[in-house]
């Protein structure tokens, strides 16, 4: 059974910063990627980042590009998205995603619940 359990979402104010983390349960990260996303109110969701094989690749949409960076801790089965110099339009519900392709959600097969983060500005 694949667990993933988010948190690290909080209001911040634009300029701020702010690290998620997705812990996850049950799951080999060798063959897929990891990934984050966000959604926000009447929006669709959106691939903000992924990496893949084991973390030798990451790739990010290029509004978070320079600003975010995603990383994993095999050890801790944790998968980290550090989130700096934020702006109000990153605002948004945040999900922990595992086993797919890249940044495109309709590939993962696991979701976590979610983790608000709001930007003021």
């Amino acid at each position: 059974q694949v667990q993933l359990v988010e948190s690290g979402g909080d209001s911040v104010q634009a300029g701020g910063s702010l690290r998620l983390s997705c812990a996850a349960s049950g799951y080999s990260w060798i063959k897929a990627c990891m990934g984050w996303f966000r959604q926000a109110p009447g929006k669709e969701r959106e691939g903000v980042a992924a990496i893949c094989t084991g973390g030798g690749s990451t790739i990010y949409t290029d509004s978070v590009k320079g600003r975010f960076t995603i990383s994993q801790d095999n050890a801790k089965n944790t998968v980290y998205l550090q989130m700096n110099s934020l702006r109000p339009e990153d605002t948004a519900l945040y999900y922990c995603a595992a086993e797919g392709w890249a940044r495109i959600a309709t590939t993962y097969r696991y979701w976590g619940q979610g983790t608000q983060v709001t930007v003021s500005s």
